[in-house]
Parts: C-alpha cells; sequence; structure tokens
C-alpha cells in the first residue's frame, strides 16, 4: 500500500499516513475526479471505514484531503456520531492529525506558512482560503487552455467548467464581478477559479 500512496503523497508522509490508515482501519479508495468534493467519508453498516478521495488531486492537496477525511473518522469516533460535520471536535481532530505533516521536509516553502496560519482554525473546506486555495492551485497539472480568473484581461469574456459563458468586469473587494452573457445576472468568482478564455 506504501508504494500505492508514494504516487499520491509527497514522499516524506508516506509512513505517517500510512500508519494513521492502518490505526484507523480505513479502506482507501482513489477515484476519478468528482467536481464538487475532493474526498468522503462513509462508515457502511458491516461498520467498515471507506474514504474516497480524488485521484487528480495535487500530492499536498491529496495529503491535506486524506487528513481531512480521517479527521471526521476520528471525531465520530471519539465524540460520537451526533457531533457537527465540520463542528469543534472536527476541527481540533483534524489540528491534531495534521500537525505533525506541517513540516519543510513535506510543504514547500510557498504554502509552508499559509499551512500552518489555515490550521489555527481549520475551515470545512481549504478551498474557501482563498490564498491557501491559491498557492496549492500552483502544484496542479494546469490544462493550457485553463486560466485563473485574475489573469483574464477586464472586459473579456470566459467560459467555465459548466459551459456557461461570463464577461469579466471589476474587481470587488477580493473577487471579480463578472456577468452571465445569457441572463444578465452579475456573480462574484474568486481570483483562483479556473476559467477557459474565450478567444476574440
Amino acid at each position: 500500500m506504501s508504494e500505492v500512496l508514494l504516487k499520491y503523497l509527497p514522499e516524506h508522509a508516506v509512513e505517517s499516513v500510512f500508519e494513521l490508515i492502518k490505526t484507523n482501519s480505513v479502506h482507501l479508495k482513489i477515484v476519478n475526479e468528482r467536481v464538487t468534493r475532493h474526498g468522503d467519508y462513509r462508515r457502511h453498516p458491516s461498520g467498515k471505514h471507506q474514504i474516497t478521495v480524488n485521484a487528480n488531486l495535487n500530492k499536498y492537496r491529496f495529503l491535506i484531503t486524506l487528513v481531512h477525511e480521517i479527521a471526521h473518522l476520528a471525531a465520530f469516533e471519539k465524540y460520537g456520531r451526533n457531533i457537527k460535520p465540520h463542528g469543534n471536535e472536527w476541527k481540533i481532530t483534524f489540528q491534531r492529525l495534521m500537525i505533525p505533516f506541517i513540516r519543510p521536509e513535506i510543504f514547500p516553502n510557498s504554502v509552508l506558512p499559509l499551512i500552518a496560519n489555515h490550521f489555527r482554525n481549520p475551515t470545512a473546506s481549504s478551498d474557501t482560503d482563498a490564498r491557501l486555495a491559491f498557492a496549492l492551485k500552483q502544484f496542479d497539472e494546469r490544462k493550457p487552455d485553463i486560466h485563473f480568473i485574475h489573469e483574464v484581461p477586464s472586459g473579456s469574456y470566459f467560459r467555465i467548467k459548466n459551459g456557461k459563458v461570463f464577461q469579466k468586469k471589476g474587481l470587488r473587494v477580493k473577487r471579480y464581478e463578472c456577468l452571465e452573457v445569457q441572463t444578465g445576472k452579475l456573480y462574484l468568482f474568486n481570483a483562483n477559479a479556473e476559467v477557459e478564455i474565450i478567444p476574440g
């Protein structure tokens, strides 16, 4: 199993992650990309703990996602099934499990301080921490026609994953105001949203 993990995790995290998987009796499934989530945890009626993580995540996001899901399992086991999925018990558990990984041998210098800051009070998704999400995205394999919205020139048109077309207007505080062409509605986009620029 540790040979498999080496393909998806930073090298110096593999041994500790393998121990976490064994200790918590996790059945880990690495699955094709799901747009709505990076991973999930389910306890089957048989009592088996199954965690799924998307195969397309970069090594750092894979690590955070896997530990995030193991924290759900560990928090439910320790505090009972009635806790909130991303409540204080889960946060404390996620911090405790993640701290041993916040080291320069595991995370690059560009990400380390942002990770340390995020784990002072972790959120349900690291995507909501715009600076951390942007730093992690730098390690994704990017398709040549995909750009971050902050790279799109003002006034240009772009397409998002579901096929909807927008025109970029201006910056409002930290997010970009964009007009959906078909409906004329204004939407706000995070700077690190991935879009396809429409030429011309």
